[in-house]
């Protein structure tokens, strides 16, 4: 049933498509004026056959080879809790504890000192998994 071309979709199948369409630009395949007007059909897109236009002339023709990337990713991927957004969510609400306690304003640097302290690095571990990412 899922080769149906006719059958309804629904708001996973269109961001994947964005998705897939959206890594097309990044690789230079579509100009803006092109993502900007195939985005549109996409997210107003009702059934399947209305998103094969859109990649009809790109090469990987279809958003479900893209949803079979993300299904095979994820599985391998396992459990990865973000620690440093729970940390970080946690930070402002003790500098208010201890601004009450102790009076003192200056528990509230603690906020952007965390932030860089936790997110600092996390720019660059993102840059190198796209990198480790887009050399497979």
């Amino acid at each position: 049933m899922a080769d149906v071309p006719d059958i309804r979709i629904g708001t996973a199948e269109r961001e994947q498509a964005l998705d897939l369409l959206g890594r097309h630009f990044a690789a230079g395949r579509l100009t803006v004026d092109e993502f900007d007007t195939r985005s549109a059909v996409v997210t107003s897109a009702v059934t399947r056959n209305e998103l094969a236009p859109v990649f009809a002339d790109l090469p990987a023709a279809t958003p479900s080879a893209a949803s079979a990337d993300n299904a095979d990713a994820k599985v391998g991927r396992g459990f990865d809790p973000d620690w440093g957004g729970r940390i970080m969510a946690v930070i402002p609400i003790l500098a208010v504890i201890l601004f009450f306690v102790t009076g003192t304003w200056l528990w509230f640097l603690a906020i952007p000192l965390a932030g860089a302290l936790l997110f600092g690095a996390d720019r660059e571990r993102k840059r190198d998994r796209k990198r480790d990412r887009d050399s497979d």
